[in-house]
């Protein structure tokens, strides 16, 4: 299998658009040294040396303009400006599964391109994601060289032992990519990396490095700086970095942030799997003493530990609940139950690595480590139970995804490796509990009625045994072992694990691999990541770790068929997590690790939070609402009480949302409905499903066979091609006049600064102090690139038209005042005027009788819904309608109770419309009938605001492409009718 990359999808091109506009204005440049060589013979030196000429990135742009482009991109994203330039760090947050590593690879061919940077460093925190970056680069090589005509470019592992690569790596003049650990350069003392060297030619590989003012991308920088001690950041900074690009989805420090797409945009935005918990919890198992450690803590001198205990509660019941506890507290009285005499806390430890809980019982002591309980139920008694509802969970989606070409693959994350596999005195492997459990439960699976089309011609005998398999680290003797990055040895066993999982990453997803179910210990809490993960089982506990988050990132990813193809929507996509925790604590506790991770605040609105809204301006452009402006709407809506004075939304905002009644003043009365997007995303909750309450949805046979949807049916299956016609002349006099009303172009300027010098022991250090001042240059002497070439290359038109464009807007003499930012804005006004052409000049045409979506497939592809998002259905084609939005809840009752509709169809994800902006998937079929004749055919999208202006520019393109396809098909009488609506009525309005 070969994994395909989408080079268009509009998040990650904003995402990559939002880095390589920090230089807006910089010019194609480079800088050049001296890389001396001293050969050597014998003993002695030879008195010659040789000298190779090394290639670095250079920046040319001043800070007030690099602050300057941040805050545009800031304010374009609706993120807080920054204010000043405190550092060249930059941070681009991206939650995980939404493709952060193939981001920013492209973001280095896309700096390259615009800016000639040839040297990047790529430094992770782990061998894990070193092994997977690298990967990512060997499989998306071919991509990368197709998207950027074959630019040549090498990558490589950076070794101590090859530091050879170092010196290849500053003297080439292609684009060089170095993929480091941060442990293999933050210990100065130890490392190869900052001593002389003749691999280097002598010189010391840092200064090499140094000399070529490298690109930083540091992929999860929470984890590389280093903590407080930030040895990590020190060994960055050491790199004399051009700039610092930050990825994460959970950021510590947000440096600079230019882009970001959090939790809640990507599951709202459907670019990650939808989740659900099947959640398992010991009710009524209240009749030994029970405890467990939660935490142990030490404020201002005083040692205390938080237990979970079953403690006696109003009304005489007992509840599991969590108390503060000390040394010497008596649990019978803690507890109020009797059943705890003579059980006491005794020592209370807190140290780092070493923290427990004495527990004195009697007949002696027992010692709690977090996480760990005394007088639970056997717990392989309930680790069985959760084994054999993750193995019923996976066949349940192997039955319904295997014949759509997508293998199924589930996670277990264990407690330590023994209990997976532990070896006898001659060293041979032993299956552990884990494994024996589980091949007696799949076996068991097997044998059920439900799956037996699973098996039919399968071995059940050794099927138990090839389905799964552990990953941890190995060690020299080929041992496995708990991970533990903390030393060269246990990195050397990380590595030997993950070079395994790497290497195997497509072949994993071929249904001729029998391997299924996985076991893993802390191997693969980052930097591994198969998109065809449906279901994580935690059989450690996660209650006193925050890691919720970095346990489900391993399954977000959508994910791919049998051709390496990206599957699309939550019919297919759900990762179901099994825990052994509430269905309601488990969300409210990932809603909070989400909002310590990312600074989201769930139900509160931010001053600077509409600043990015899109207004339409009189060229047909698009300009960002602005930081002032976003302050006055703030205002406005804590004047009429919807937020109060922090911003927290208040339930009169949430009901005016709930029911469409929210109003905005005049000044933003176009931008309502990106208003109401905003806020519903702020007041609502992060949605996880209960998968207990999932459902199966049939289909209603007498609907899907009658005759009126057939009738509604044969007028919207039939499939389309598109082509793009552009009116050349009409393009030409767009991109003549957004070239001519672009803003001024800056003069180059030039930069004073004063600072004081301080030389001591621990070095030479500079401060800088008032004295600053900026002066424009009068640049005579500008070598002008070939213009015509340069914007050939960015926009692909013809240069007689961009000669006519350039002519036409009378704006040449700015090329010779600023020739970069000429040729950029240029570049952009002509891009942006082609993307709306796009849309108007498309022409659908209807492809050949065989090419349609068959009824059949109603019946034969699953839906499922929650009972959540769940309404029952009489006249559609499926028993319920699966509804997404208030407006869709409210639009399909409305059909139900109204006479006139007398069959309709909430259209299935896999009927999508192709458009040159990605599929689309309209809402509705409807038939409505008149007066008891007369009957009308429509395919309908519900907004809830009618307003095309107010919609994002890919969602109204999409809207005019369906609108063209459904006219390309109309080709008898009554056909179907394409319309935009917010309720029934505006339906009926339609059709009268």
């Amino acid at each position: 299998m070969r994994l395909h990359f989408e080079p268009n999808l509009d998040y990650q091109l904003q995402a990559i658009e939002a880095v390589c506009d920090l230089f807006r204005g910089q010019e194609v440049c480079r800088t050049e040294f001296t890389v001396t060589r001293n050969a050597v013979g014998g003993q002695e030196a030879l008195a010659f040396a040789e000298s190779d000429l090394g290639v670095g990135n250079r920046l040319t742009l001043l800070d007030e303009e690099l602050l300057k482009n941040l805050e545009d991109i800031q304010l374009r994203h609706s993120l807080l400006p920054s204010g000043t330039l405190a550092s060249g760090d930059f941070t681009v947050e991206m939650e995980t599964g939404t493709g952060k590593t193939y981001v920013y690879l492209r973001t280095i061919f896309e700096l390259n391109k615009r800016y000639g940077f040839t040297k990047f460093v790529i430094v992770v925190p782990s061998v894990a994601i070193k092994e997977g970056v690298y990967k990512s680069l060997q499989i998306t090589e071919e991509h990368f060289r197709g998207l950027y005509a074959g630019v040549p470019f090498d990558f490589f592992l950076y070794d101590s032992a090859k530091l050879g690569q170092v010196r290849s790596f500053a003297t080439s003049a292609s684009i060089q990519i170095m993929v480091v650990t941060v442990g293999a350069i933050n210990k100065k003392d130890v490392n190869n990396l900052y001593k002389d060297s003749e691999k280097t030619g002598g010189e010391k590989p840092i200064d090499l490095i140094r000399a070529t003012r490298p690109v930083l991308i540091v992929d999860e920088p929470q984890s590389v700086d280093g903590g407080l001690e930030g040895r990590g950041k020190e060994a960055l900074d050491a790199m004399n970095p051009l700039c610092t690009l930050r990825y994460s989805a959970t950021h510590v420090d947000k440096h600079h942030m230019v882009y970001r797409l959090d939790a809640v945009d990507a599951y709202e935005r459907r670019l990650v799997k939808q989740i659900e918990v099947a959640s398992a919890t010991i009710e009524d198992a209240h009749n030994k003493p029970y405890v467990r450690l939660v935490s142990a803590n030490n404020r201002r001198g005083a040692v205390s530990a938080r237990v979970e205990l079953d403690m006696q509660v109003a009304g005489g019941g007992v509840r599991r609940q969590e108390v503060t506890v000390q040394d010497g507290d008596s649990l019978e009285l803690t507890t109020g139950r009797a059943l705890y005499t003579d059980c006491r806390i005794g020592e209370i430890r807190v140290a780092k690595g070493d923290t427990y809980l004495e527990l004195r019982v009697p007949g002696g002591e027992h010692y709690l480590k977090p996480g760990q309980a005394w007088g639970d139920v056997d717990p392989m008694a309930v680790q069985r139970e959760m084994i054999r509802r993750t193995i019923r969970e996976h066949l349940d989606k192997e039955k319904r995804l295997r014949p759509q070409g997508i293998k199924v693959l589930s996670l277990f994350f264990i407690d330590e490796v023994a209990k997976y596999r532990s070896y006898d005195a001659d060293g041979n492997p032993v299956k552990g509990e884990y494994a024996r459990i589980f091949e007696e439960e799949y076996r068991r699976a097997a044998n059920l009625p439900d799956y037996r089309t699973l098996f039919q011609e399968v071995d059940l005998t050794r099927a138990a045994e090839a389905v799964h398999n552990g990953y941890f680290s190995i060690d020299k003797k080929g041992g496995w072992t708990d991970t533990a990055e903390n030393n060269q040895t246990n990195r050397d066993n990380a590595e030997r694990a993950y070079n395994l999982i790497m290497k195997e990453k497509e072949k994993l997803l071929g249904f001729e691999t029998p391997l299924k179910f996985i076991f893993s210990h802390s191997a693969l809490k980052e930097g591994w990541d198969n998109p065809n993960v449906f279901q994580i089982c935690t059989l450690r506990d996660i209650q006193t770790e925050r890691e919720r988050r970095q346990t489900i990132g391993r399954g977000l990813r959508l994910c791919v068929n049998q051709n390496g193809e990206r599957v699309r929507g939550f019919e297919v996509n759900t990762l179901t997590v099994v825990a052994m925790e509430r269905y309601e604590q488990f969300a409210e506790n990932l809603q909070k690790e989400i909002e310590q991770d990312t600074g989201i605040r769930f139900g509160v609105v931010e001053p600077h939070q509409f600043a990015g809204l899109a207004v339409p301006q009189p060229d047909g452009s698009t300009a960002p609402l602005g930081v002032k402006q976003s302050r006055a709407l703030w205002d406005h809506l804590k004047a009429v009480g919807l937020i109060d004075a922090r911003g927290k939304v208040q339930d009169a905002l949430k009901q005016a949302l709930k029911d469409g009644t929210l109003t905005m003043p005049e000044p933003f009365a176009t931008q309502r409905d990106q208003i109401a997007q905003v806020l519903k995303k702020l007041a609502g909750r992060l949605e996880i499903k209960n998968a207990d309450e999932r459902r199966q949805v049939g289909t209603r046979q007498a609907v899907l066979h009658s005759p009126e949807f057939k009738a509604l049916w044969d007028r919207i299956k039939h499939k389309t091609t598109y082509r793009v016609q552009f009116d050349n002349e009409k393009l030409v006099e767009n991109c003549i006049r957004a070239v001519r009303e672009a803003p001024p172009i800056p003069k180059t300027r030039l930069q004073w600064r004063k600072a004081d010098i301080a030389i001591g022991k621990a070095g030479v250090e500079a401060t800088e102090r008032a004295g600053s001042a900026t002066v424009v240059l009068d640049e005579a002497d500008i070598e002008l690139p070939d213009l015509l070439t340069d914007l050939q290359d960015r926009t692909q038109l013809t240069r007689r038209s961009i000669q006519r464009i350039l002519t036409g807007s009378g704006r040449l003499g700015d090329f010779k005042r600023n020739p970069q930012a000429f040729i950029e804005f240029t570049a952009e006004a002509i891009n942006r005027c082609k993307r709306l052409a796009i849309v108007d000049g498309i022409k659908y045409e209807r492809m050949g009788d065989e090419h349609y979506y068959a009824q059949e497939l109603f019946a034969e592809k699953e839906l499922t819904g929650y009972l959540k998002n769940l309404l029952e259905a009489k006249k559609a084609v499926y028993e319920g309608v699966v509804y997404d939005s208030d407006v869709e809840r409210a639009f399909a009752d409305q059909l139900e109770k109204n006479d006139s509709i007398k069959v309709y169809a909430k259209l299935p994800g896999w009927f999508v419309v192709p458009t040159p902006l990605g599929g689309y998937n309209p809402d509705w079929a409807v038939l409505v009938e008149k007066d008891g004749a007369e009957r009308l055919y429509f395919v309908v999208e519900t907004k809830g605001d009618l307003f095309l202006d107010s919609l994002r520019d890919v969602e109204k393109g999409k809207i005019e492409c369906g609108k063209a396809h459904f006219r390309a098909l109309a080709v008898r009488e009554s056909p179907a009718e394409y319309t935009v609506v917010r309720t029934l009525d505006d339906l009926l309005a339609t059709s009268s």
